[in-house]
């Protein structure tokens, strides 16, 4: 990594060397998340040296705020006793997060070489699909039958203080999932009484296999901070905490804007120029061939727009009125899915309302347009063209913005991939089409 600074002469290298290391530890020790984030904005081989030459508590300390994105690629170029340490600095959740971002060999080779009960339940952890609770959760919890005693459960307690929580879980005879156990609540108990007596029972839970939406939703719906993760016979495998599901939720939503536009998920602000070029430049191409049918569209109504110019001026107006509607659509769609609040098997009532607002929506702008066209160009056919083009461009927008990320959530694609360049090739057409469709049929009136 070049340093912007200038040695004067006669000052030793050693020295400036030995200050910069001073600066980059007060930096990480009193600043360990803004430290993170200016690690992710450093090509990876930078950000690897720099931790690689920083005391082992200070480069822990700020790992554990490094975005799995970006620590999945600062990780391979580290020295592999650095990379299995700042493995170990992170819990299960958060670790087999950055693992699965790695490839196959590297990702075996690094789980080879960690302690044999932390890789066992990464591996568990892996099992998972990325999109679901036990791909979150931590298995690091106390769990005790409800006829232990208080005096038992201390003295286990003692025995495991890494995995030490502000509560302990109760198990039936069936060593199924029953309650819970604040330890201020054991600490404060007669030694000689069962959990069973100071269990809370919990009724909140999610299924190892539920969405990470459906997670940040139970976690907001009943304001707790803590969620169990279950198996089908309700057989206790670990807890999610709150902050670990909205970091999950926060990434998939930052990831869906930016993938949406074109941009990859793994983008950062301050990413290298070389980077974004490298990630964007393959959906400019897909975009530039879109642009291409559109402009094709508009080819077939050449000699139209070479017969009555004032096409050429009001075009854009179509096109952009109808986008605007399709964007809407898409927007309100796309939350629905990402919320859980609608389902692919809600298309058609999704469909009705955007096409039923695209409508209403249109027949209001026509009005306004169709006045304006009129004072403009003082010709009631191209006012009459404009108008019935937005209610028809303006209707199919809406219905488009609302099926295709439905379509493709159907056919097992991310709608956040593709959603905006499939729609904005739709809008598009649909306005051209009708705007110069209907200016051609309607061509004696615009003489």
């Amino acid at each position: 990594m070049k340093s912007d600074l200038t040695i004067p002469s006669g000052q030793p290298q050693s020295a400036v060397s030995m200050s910069a290391e001073v600066l980059t530890q007060a930096f990480f020790r009193e600043f360990p998340r803004d430290a993170a984030r200016k690690l992710e904005s450093l090509e990876p081989q930078d950000a690897a040296q720099i931790l690689a030459s920083t005391s082992p508590t200070l480069r822990q300390r700020v790992w554990v705020d490094i975005t799995p994105p970006a620590a999945s690629r600062i990780l391979p170029l580290t020295p592999d006793a650095v990379a299995l340490e700042l493995l170990n600095a992170l819990d299960a959740g958060p670790c087999a997060s950055l693992i699965s971002r790695l490839d196959e060999n590297r990702r075996e080779h690094y789980l080879a070489a960690m302690n044999q009960s932390h890789a066992h339940e990464l591996r568990e952890l892996l099992d998972y699909p990325p999109d679901c609770a036990g791909h979150m959760m931590d298995t690091g919890v106390l769990m005790f039958s409800m006829t232990t005693t208080v005096g038992e459960a201390m003295a286990q307690l003692t025995k495991h203080p890494a995995i030490m929580r502000r509560r302990l879980y109760t198990l039936d005879n069936d060593m199924r999932l029953h309650g819970q156990v604040e330890l201020v609540d054991l600490v404060a108990a007669q030694s000689r009484q069962t959990l069973a007596e100071l269990s809370q029972t919990i009724t909140v839970f999610v299924s190892a296999l539920d969405p990470k939406e459906e997670v940040a939703e139970k976690l907001q719906n009943n304001t707790i901070d803590i969620l169990p993760v279950v198996d089908v016979h309700y057989r206790l495998l670990g807890i999610i905490r709150g902050a670990r599901a909205i970091e999950a939720v926060k990434e998939d939503i930052a990831a869906d804007l930016q993938t949406m536009v074109g941009a990859s998920a793994e983008e950062r602000a301050l990413s290298s120029s070389f980077f974004a070029v490298r990630k964007r430049q393959p959906w400019l191409q897909i975009n530039l061939l879109t642009g291409f049918l559109a402009a094709a569209v508009v080819g077939l109504f050449e000699s139209t727009i070479a017969q009555f110019t004032a096409l050429a001026v009001l075009m854009p107006v179509a096109a952009g009125q109808s986008g605007n509607t399709g964007a809407q659509a898409l927007a309100v769609t796309m939350r629905g899915l990402t919320l859980r609040e609608i389902t692919t098997r809600h298309w058609f009532k999704v469909m009705f309302k955007e096409a039923s607002a695209g409508l209403i929506n249109g027949i209001a702008i026509a009005l306004t347009c169709g006045v304006g066209v009129y004072l403009w160009s003082q010709s009631v056919g191209l006012a009459l063209v404009i108008a019935m083009s937005m209610v028809i461009s303006m209707t199919i927008a809406g219905m488009a913005g609302a099926l295709v990320p439905i379509g493709l959530k159907k056919m097992g694609q991310d709608p956040a991939q593709s959603s905006s360049i499939i729609l904005t090739t739709v809008t598009d057409i649909a306005g051209f089409m009708s705007f110069l469709g209907i200016a051609t049929a309607l061509s004696g009136l615009l003489s």
